[in-house]
């Protein structure tokens, strides 16, 4: 059995594509910059929410 095939058959498929996904993330951007990333992402979730919760509001009023 080779290494890729006991890393994926330990870790699933979605856990594997999980793990080389932050890989390819670290080194594209770097640690330094991960903090950032995760803020803004962090940030645009919830600005996101916000404008789906007054859509929805908007809806319930009839408007």
């Amino acid at each position: 059995m080779s290494l890729s095939s006991l890393v994926y058959a330990v870790l699933g498929g979605s856990e594997f594509l999980l793990v080389i996904a932050v890989i390819i993330i670290l080194l594209i951007w770097g640690p330094n910059q991960l903090p950032k990333l995760a803020r803004a992402l962090g940030q645009a979730k919830k600005e996101f929410q916000k404008a789906q919760e007054e859509e929805e509001k908007k809806q319930e009023n009839g408007e």
